[in-house]
């Protein structure tokens, strides 16, 4: 499934000796890859920024009691970014997501199982040293 991303098509932000360089081509995002690339530490600079920016909205295993779908679907234009989703996203909420014409969202998992996605919505984290930097940039997954 692809459609344009209907909140943001790029997000950076700078934290201490890393910067998050996101291109997004997709209204439905996935960021999968092996443990310890970033991909965590990544949503911890972009929950920073939700502090800031009223257009961010972040679900952790922090939320694992919460109802995850009743959070996303009292939002609208937002970016919705999820860490742990194969741990906290049931099949309903995933297909609720599928449909979700009102927010993106950027989900960080290995199982985007029932999100009725394609090759063109799977990314993985590539990270470039940039003098003491290290910069954190989406690549296509396949």
């Amino acid at each position: 499934m692809k459609s344009k991303p209907i909140v943001m098509e790029h997000f950076s932000t700078i934290h201490t000796s890393f910067i998050l360089n996101f291109d997004f081509t997709n209204n439905i995002t996935i960021l999968t890859g092996s443990s310890a690339t970033g991909k965590t530490a990544s949503f911890s600079f972009i929950r920073e920024c939700m502090a800031i920016n009223p257009n961010i909205v972040c679900i952790n295993y922090q939320d694992y009691q919460k109802n995850i779908k009743n959070i996303i679907e009292s939002q609208s234009g937002k970016l919705i970014v999820i860490d742990n989703a194969d741990i906290l996203l049931d099949d309903d909420t995933r297909k609720y997501i599928s449909m979700d014409d009102k927010n993106q969202y950027l989900i960080i998992g290995r199982n985007p199982k029932n999100l009725f996605t394609t090759s063109d919505n799977l990314f993985e984290l590539v990270s470039e040293k940039k003098g003491e930097q290290t910069e954190f940039r989406l690549k296509k997954f396949l």
